[in-house]
Formats: C-alpha cells, structure tokens, sequence
C-alpha cells in the first residue's frame, strides 16, 4: 500500500546572505530572515528595516578601520606617556593581533587578508618616502619601524582594502560600464607614481583627475541592501568614502598619531586638499580589490519584477513579499 508524502509544514527559509561568507555569522542567518519577513508587512518598518540593514552592513565593513580608530583614541587618552612598551609599537602589536583574531576566528576571508598585506606593503613604501621628505611625521619614538615610520602605520592604509573588500562582498557589487582593468591598473601605477614625483617634477593630480573621471564617468556601481539592487554613480561612492577617511584622517591627527607640519605648534583640521589625495589613493585601493573580485556585470532587467518572483519562490507561503 502506498502511502502519500506528508507535505512538511511550511518554514521561512534563509536567502543568500552575505553573512555566509563569514562562518561565524551563519547562524544568524535564518534568524534575521524571519525578523525581515515581519518587517515587511508594513512599508513603513520595511523602510526602516533596509536603513537599519546598510546601517549594520556599513558598520560590518568598517570593523578593521573601525577597531583601528578605537585604539588610536583610546592609546591617546589612556595609554601611560612612561611605558615600557612605546605606543606605537603597542599600536603595531594590537592591530597584528587583531588581523590573526580575524583570520583565526573566520570573520575575515582570506582573499581580503591578501589585499590587506598587499596595500599594507604599498602604503609603508609610501610612507617611507613622505615622511623623509617632511610630508608628516611620526613624533613619538618606537621600535618596530623602518626608515624612521612606525610599522603600524600600514596598517591605516589596510583599513581602506578591508572596507572595499567587505563591502564588495557584503553589498553584492554589481556594475555597467565599468572600466577595464588594465584602464584602472594604468591610472592607479600613474597616481602612486605621482605621489612621489610631485616633490621634483610638476605635479600631475589635475590631469588624473580628469582621467579618473573620464574612466568612471559611465560606470553605475549596483548594491543590494536587502532585496532589491539600488545604484550611484561610482564616481560618487569614491568621493563619498574618500570624505569619510579623510574625516579618520583628522581623528588620527588630532590624537597625535601622526602630524602635519602645519600641526606642531597645535592641532588644526586637515587640510581640505588632502580629500583629493584621498580619492586618488581611494582608487589605487579600489583597483587592487579588482584584481581579487572581478567586477561583475549588472544586466540591464526589470529588477522589481524579478526579483519578486524570486522572492515569491524563497518565502514561505501566506507571507508577504516586500516590493521595494
């Protein structure tokens, strides 16, 4: 005798979730899908509900940096000015713990460690060669350092390949009209060679500037908060992250972690100008994550209609499926 299958009783199932990538976040995946599907039954908390998400997403993406800037502040304010071990080199120590902290408990992958070693390396060249010019100084002694620059110094540079490389993922980037990348790794060698050059020959930002532009002008950047892809030019993404490091920039300054010339004599904002190094520097960055997340394609469709059919497919049955 044949029995019938006996139909299991429907469950919200878990979406792709960038929290996959991250091993220790995947039981809270199932989780935050249900809290989502009661968020979606009115417009107003769904609103609320994908303001809140990009918020947690954005703070997600910003743990490297974001742990960075918590110890500057706090070595500032309570570190002892006698003791044995120098600041910065408690400074090296700590975010070196931090990066095997993140590695050993899987809340880091590895294809964003190699991007944080390669820019590490970069922006300790870099910073070899600024503060031996008088670019900046470092005015507190330490041990670990070479050429008279702090070896945690790299580190700052390495918060900025952490953010794009989380975000790249987290956000599921896609895009049209993207460069290609032997365009971007052209400019990105022209920039970081301007950094250098600047201090004996013309320097050349203007022009790469206007090179940047013309690269990105056409490129749409595509990222999902929740459910639905939302999109920005690229160019303004760029300028928008690069607003924000420079206001870490004027945490780090103003916490003596390092000075401007202008600054000895007391602290003052940064400079406004150093915002275009930042973007400049923002898209060596950018270009390096590249070559480790090929940009993908975003396919010109009907997004709402798709992926409400989708979601339709995903939600279990009587819920509501957000339209965004």
């Amino acid at each position: 005798m044949h029995h019938p299958l006996k139909r299991q009783p429907d469950r919200p199932e878990p979406i792709a979730s960038a929290a996959a990538n991250w091993p220790p976040l995947r039981r809270f995946i199932a989780g935050e899908h249900r809290l989502g599907l009661v968020m979606a039954q009115r417009r107003s908390t769904l609103a609320l509900y994908e303001f809140l998400r990009f918020g947690v997403k954005q703070a997600w993406a910003c743990l490297f940096g974001g742990i960075a800037v918590a110890l500057m502040i706090g070595t500032w304010r309570y570190y002892p000015a006698n003791a044995p071990l120098a600041r910065y080199d408690f400074l090296f120590l700590c975010m070196l713990a931090v990066q095997v902290a993140l590695l050993a408990g899987r809340l880091e992958t590895w294809e964003e460690a190699k991007v944080i070693l390669i820019y590490h390396l970069v922006g300790t060249a870099m910073e070899i060669f600024k503060t031996s010019v008088g670019s900046w100084i470092y005015p507190d002694p330490n041990f670990f350092r070479i050429g008279g620059v702090p070896l945690f110094s790299g580190f700052m540079y390495s918060c900025i390949g952490s953010y794009i490389c989380r975000c790249w993922r987290l956000f599921d980037f896609r895009f049209t009209g993207h460069p290609r990348r032997l365009s971007l790794i052209g400019l990105s060698i022209a920039i970081y060679v301007n950094f250098f050059s600047h201090h004996y020959i013309v320097d050349l930002r203007w022009l790469l500037f206007a090179a940047a532009a013309i690269l990105f002008f056409r490129t749409k950047i595509y990222f999902k908060v929740w459910h639905v892809y939302r999109s920005m030019p690229l160019l303004l993404g760029l300028v928008l992250v690069s607003l924000f490091i420079w206001f870490s920039e004027n945490i780090g300054t103003f916490t003596k972690t390092w000075l401007y010339p202008s600054q000895r004599l007391g602290w003052s904002m940064v400079s406004i100008d150093k915002l275009g190094s930042w973007f400049l520097l923002l898209i060596v960055s950018y270009t390096l994550v590249s070559l480790v997340n090929a940009p993908r394609e975003r396919a010109v469709c009907n997004d709402r209609a798709d992926l409400r059919r989708r979601d339709a497919a995903d939600a279990p049955v009587g819920a509501s499926v957000p339209t965004l």
